[in-house]
């Protein structure tokens, strides 16, 4: 698929376009984000004061949430061309990465959505050179553990896995790393707080936010994470697909 193509695929099956997330739940989760929200600041430093108003003109700017700040409730929108940027961004940025035989950690908080995406996207990173990072697996989170499944960091408990916006994960990944002598990685690719926290921790990331992550988007326009992509980020997973392939041909990556 071509750019234009893509753009028009993403919003036929609501990755983008008119999104399943209710205006209601936008405009909650910036207020929320601006309170530190246990559930929704996902690790992000801030590194100055932001008022609703900046981060509204945020999202509408970097995601395509409808400007008119009279529209309170009601389906909202993610600007297609805006996500094919980014996936753009997010493709070169990766196909850098593994040209460059860095170690790469994957990690997903929306197994249920985006775990086929990150598996993918860490086979062709391996098969094309990158060292995927693997952290030893079965520390304690929240009566669960963190696993590795395919490649991909994520959080288990009670014999399934759980959808999380915890910047925890990562952080207690990332010292189980430190802990085993195991150097950090060079790249994330992640979302929720698995990737707020490794940009918090100052390991270049990438990754994937819904229109209701204000965090993630705050923490790019600071510098933090180099590239987030607006999408829908729980979708059933085969309508990913096109935009895998999208991303492996930008990077010049196998498919793994």
């Amino acid at each position: 698929m071509n750019p234009t193509e893509l753009a028009e695929y993403l919003d036929a099956v609501r990755i983008t376009g008119a999104v399943a997330t209710p205006r209601q739940d936008n405009l909650r989760h910036i207020e929320l984000f601006l309170d530190g929200n246990e559930n929704l600041h996902f690790g992000v430093t801030r590194t100055r004061p932001w008022t609703f108003d900046e981060v509204f003109d945020l999202m509408h700017e970097r995601v395509g949430i409808r400007a008119d700040r009279g529209f309170l409730e009601g389906q909202d929108t993610i600007d297609a061309a805006l996500c094919v940027a980014a996936l753009d961004r997010f493709a070169d940025r990766l196909g850098r990465s593994v040209r460059d035989g860095e170690r790469i950690l994957f990690a997903t908080g929306h197994p249920a959505g985006l775990l086929p995406v990150h598996a993918a996207l860490a086979r062709a990173a391996s098969a094309g050179g990158a060292t995927v990072v693997d952290v030893p697996e079965g520390r304690g989170f929240e009566a669960g553990d963190i696993r590795q499944l395919f490649k991909v960091l994520v959080w288990h408990q009670h014999g399934g896995l759980r959808h999380t916006h915890s910047p925890d994960p990562m952080r207690l990944s990332l010292e189980t790393l430190a802990a085993e002598g195991l150097a950090a990685p060079d790249l994330v690719v992640a979302d929720h707080g698995w990737a707020g926290q490794a940009a918090s921790a100052g390991i270049p990331t990438i990754g994937f936010a819904d229109c209701n992550d204000p965090g993630l988007f705050v923490s790019e326009a600071q510098g933090q994470v180099e590239v987030a992509v607006p999408l829908d980020d729980n979708v059933c997973p085969g309508l990913y697909e096109p935009l895998i392939t999208y991303v492996l041909e930008r990077a010049g990556l196998p498919r793994g």
